[in-house]
């Protein structure tokens, strides 16, 4: 599926920000915010396990959030949700392909979905995700899984490659003491070695 460049963001326009941890959320918002758009920060990632593993990762990307929404951090506005965590979700979404690789692609159309459901909710013309940060993450999977969701709802995905800004990134992220995780998320990843 071929969704062609993304349209710019103009300032001021609203955009849903969907967040898998602290570490990744930082540039990519840091970068939206200082084009002055209006952040609606979401976290909805039912595939993280085991649950201390989540509320650490939550934890993480409110305390990233609390600072970034101070009045001088950047022109644009900053506001969080944080979904309730349903861990079975994820299991429901991936059922017979838990252990195979289109594991991943179940869970991103998960969570994008999720995401492009709330942008409209919200009365938000776009979405984005932190997951476009990560260099382990299927960008092409990705990108095809959240413009099937936009058109599903009716809103855009906004596709950005975010991997340019990686190192700093991980700098900040080292800076602020966030909590840096060695795994996707999911116990099929971690048992896996990574992604």
């Amino acid at each position: 599926m071929s969704l062609g460049p993304a349209k710019p963001l103009a300032k001021g326009q609203g955009l849903l920000l969907h967040a898998c941890c602290g570490p990744c959320a930082g540039y990519p918002l840091g970068e939206l915010l200082g084009r002055g758009l209006d952040i609606l920060l979401y976290f909805y990632n039912p595939n993280i396990q085991p649950p201390w593993e989540y509320q650490r990762r939550r934890d993480s990307l409110a305390f990233l959030g609390a600072l970034r929404s101070a009045p001088v951090a950047a022109p644009g506005s900053l506001s969080m949700e944080f979904a309730p965590y349903r861990p079975k979700d994820f299991l429901e979404a991936v059922g017979p392909v838990a252990l195979s690789p289109d594991r991943c692609a179940a869970c991103y159309r998960l969570r994008l979905r999720k995401a492009a459901e709330t942008a409209r909710e919200r009365g938000l013309p776009a979405f984005t995700t932190t997951l476009l940060f990560s260099r382990q993450q299927k960008h092409d999977v990705i990108r095809e899984e959240g413009g099937k969701a936009a058109k599903e709802f009716g809103v855009a995905f906004h596709y950005e490659d975010f991997r340019a800004g990686h190192k700093e990134g991980m700098r900040l992220a080292r800076e602020l003491g966030l909590y840096r995780q060695s795994y996707c998320g999911c116990l099929y990843g971690c048992s896996e070695g990574g992604a």
